[in-house]
């Protein structure tokens, strides 16, 4: 929706606007091409995002093939998220992908912004809890219908433990590493969230091949905790590879300091840590 309220008319008054069948038009609404909401059972198109449009802006359809202009994935994503719209979120899915948008960019550049966007909404207070809640739900689903084509073809090249530690509530970071790591051939076990550190040594120990242990610290109240579970899987595995990233990590200094053997920023990060490991196994 534009920043400023606007007159709006109806969808199908916005689809006769736009010259194109009333279905044609809700698919642009469920894409997330088209800015629109409901208010009394009814779909309102604001006359400046239909505007906006036809001039090809923001809003529009994905743009003609040879164009330079970025279409905005995640805007539209997150603009989905927030409606509770899970058909209209997987079809921006779909679409971006259609779009030749690859399975790692799908995660770095369309879902995560979104996440990132709305997480950063509901901590202004612009968005109640319930809805973050909601639209974490449905990337989850998401997550889950994508999981399946980042299995990596071949043999696998070792294994990693992943997991968030006690407390820690944030697993939707957790599930993209996941997955994106499995893309490079690593076999991997996600823990989820709120791991016991006893469920971290037990993981470890039981995980053959084990490349490294990889704990994810999203919020600065989980620190301690982790900070205990690198303690305990370094006690119980002196040689193991303990990785810590996530938002409440600043540094590899800082990683060091809470005692992790390694950091990791991002998941190119990690990947470049279990190749030195392959490398040196």
């Amino acid at each position: 929706m534009s920043a400023t309220a606007s007159p709006a008319v109806t969808l199908h008054e916005a689809a006769e606007l736009l010259g194109v069948h009333y279905m044609t038009a809700y698919r642009y609404v469920r894409l997330g091409l088209l800015a629109a909401s409901k208010s009394g059972g009814v779909w309102q198109v604001e006359v400046a995002d239909l505007e906006e449009f036809r001039a090809g802006g923001p809003s529009s359809p994905q743009p003609a093939r040879g164009s330079q202009r970025r279409a905005p994935w995640a805007d539209r994503l997150e603009a989905r998220l927030i409606a509770g719209d899970a058909h209209g979120a997987w079809g921006v899915i779909e679409a971006a992908m259609t779009a030749g948008v690859g399975l790692e960019r799908v995660y770095g550049e369309v879902l995560s912004p979104a996440l990132a966007q709305i997480g950063s909404r509901w901590e202004r207070n612009e968005l109640d809890i319930s809805v973050e809640h909601r639209a974490s739900g449905i990337a989850m689903r998401i997550i889950g219908r994508l999981g399946p084509r980042f299995i990596g073809r071949g043999r696998t090249r070792g294994a990693v433990v992943l997991g968030s530690p006690a407390g820690e509530r944030h697993s939707l970071p957790l599930a993209m590493l996941a997955d994106l790591i499995r893309l490079q051939r690593w076999d991997v076990s996600d823990l989820g969230a709120d791991v016991p550190t006893h469920s971290f040594v037990h993981a470890a120990i039981a995980t053959p091949d084990l490349a490294a242990v990889g704990i994810s610290v999203m919020v600065p109240e989980s620190i301690e905790a982790a900070t205990t579970t690198c303690a305990a899987l370094r006690a119980a595995l002196p040689d193991l590879m303990v990785v810590l990233g996530g938002a409440a990590i600043r540094d590899r200094q800082h990683a060091l300091d809470l005692g992790a053997t390694a950091y990791a920023a991002d998941s190119e990060g990690f990947t470049a840590l279990l190749e030195a490991w392959r490398a040196g196994n």
